[in-house]
């Protein structure tokens, strides 16, 4: 088995049936776990109860929920859940603060202007939760009394995930999490995190690899399209300028704010979309995952682009390359 993991991030929104089937090809071929997101596609959870069951080896995780849409008891609950149905298999429970579109216009759900001291109360009960102990918690942001976990966990427990971007929260997942989770980056820059969070801990460093075994010039509006809807977050793009794309993001900022889309496109340049898209035959796929593994990521977790005139036969060609 290899120590890389694979998600279905980028496949949601073309169904789940799709979802079930890359997962199990990801298990026959070895992979270590196969993670799933939520924004306004699949559950998460439910998918990912389905994805334990079709395929039988992998472990299984959420890359991520927000954690807004759920309190920590209820998180518990599902992670514990899926702990019981996978059996000795890892279970990650990935979580993040998420952005003001997705956690408070499109779910309704409000968004803190104290995002790490939510995020700290939240793990904290997260942790004391699945202890399985009786929790009397009183915060800022959740109050809790005598809940008590109702299943019985042996001695695989979920582990804690946390997405983090910034400095603050690098250092807080490294202090309360089991695995800190990267994504829209470069491989130059994950020294960078990896430091940031060995200052408050020593969790494992996991990222999202967005690639694919694809014709690069083909689909490079699409990865720029798709780098349009991060760039407008501003921890994204403080992360795009913390890579070297200063200049970039700041015309993509100027034009953005005219409304001037199709300019704002354009300035996002091809080197910003072949750090963080990775298109190519193979062996280009196949250094640039690894780059990230030399960098310091413990697990790459391949994030395929599905780019191509057969989507499927896209995803399976990068499965296999990445084996």
């Amino acid at each position: 088995m290899t120590n890389r993991a694979v998600s279905v991030a980028g496949l949601q929104t073309l169904g789940a049936g799709l979802s079930l089937d890359v997962a199990r090809e990801a298990d026959g071929l070895g992979y270590a776990a196969v993670w799933v997101a939520e924004a306004n596609a699949a559950e998460g959870m439910s998918l990912l109860g389905a994805i334990s069951q079709v395929a039988p080896h992998v472990g299984i995780g959420t890359g991520v929920l927000a954690l807004q849409l759920r309190t920590p008891p209820l998180h518990t609950m599902a992670a514990a859940t899926l702990q019981q149905l996978a059996g000795d298999r890892d279970v990650f429970l990935g979580v993040g603060i998420s952005s003001p579109a997705v956690a408070a216009q499109w779910h309704g759900a409000g968004y803190t202007d104290r995002p790490i001291a939510q995020v700290r109360e939240f793990l904290t009960l997260l942790r004391e939760c699945l202890t399985g102990e009786t929790v009397t918690f009183e915060g800022d942001f959740y109050t809790v009394k005598r809940f008590r976990l109702g299943l019985k966990l042996g001695d695989r427990r979920p582990k804690i995930a946390l997405a983090a971007l910034n400095k603050q929260m690098l250092r807080l997942g490294g202090e309360l999490a089991d695995v800190v989770l990267l994504n829209y980056l470069p491989a130059s820059i994950v020294p960078w995190c990896v430091e940031r969070v060995r200052a408050g801990g020593d969790a494992q460093i996991h990222a999202y690899v967005h690639c694919a075994v694809t014709d690069r010039d083909r689909y490079a509006d699409l990865a720029r399209k798709d780098l349009l809807n991060y760039a407008v977050v501003p921890a994204y793009a403080a992360q795009f300028e913390r890579a070297g794309f200063i200049d970039e993001v700041r015309h993509f900022q100027n034009r953005w704010a005219v409304r001037d889309r199709d300019g704002a496109l354009e300035a996002i340049s091809d080197d910003w979309v072949d750090a963080i898209q990775i298109m190519g035959d193979e062996q280009h796929v196949r250094d640039a995952v690894q780059a990230y593994a030399d960098q310091g990521v413990d697990v790459p977790i391949v994030f395929v682009l599905p780019w191509g005139e057969d989507r499927r036969a896209t995803v399976s060609a990068t499965l296999r390359a990445l084996a």
